[in-house]
């Protein structure tokens, strides 16, 4: 299962880039005390990737919650979950509320 997730890591990084977000990159060490996500150079994000058979919404959230926290305050937690049987660009983006919230009364949208 592990190969299926790194893989699926350097999918989302491929298409992240692919849509301008040319820093995107795999981060190493994941797992750690101080894990920071498993994707960086979003600025101003946490990047959890989940590629599992069942969803644990609440589990993934917290757990990228965290890792938001030690990159820093501010930092918005989000999940990328792979939809199963869809390519990677299908997968699903989840964000809290209340960071949705505060990121589209930002933006004014």
């Amino acid at each position: 299962m592990r190969a299926k997730g790194a893989a699926f890591e350097r999918e989302v990084v491929r298409v992240l880039r692919e849509h301008g977000h040319l820093n995107a990159q795999r981060a190493y060490g994941s797992g750690r005390p101080r894990d920071i996500g498993d994707v960086v150079g979003l600025s101003g994000f946490a990047v959890e990737v989940k590629c599992q058979r069942s969803l644990d919404l609440a589990g993934w959230c917290d757990e990228v919650a965290r890792e938001a926290a030690n990159v820093g305050a501010g930092v918005v937690p989000v999940v990328v979950a792979k939809r199963r049987g869809r390519p990677t660009e299908d997968a699903y983006v989840v964000i809290r509320l209340r960071d949705f919230a505060d990121l589209t009364s930002k933006t004014g949208r």
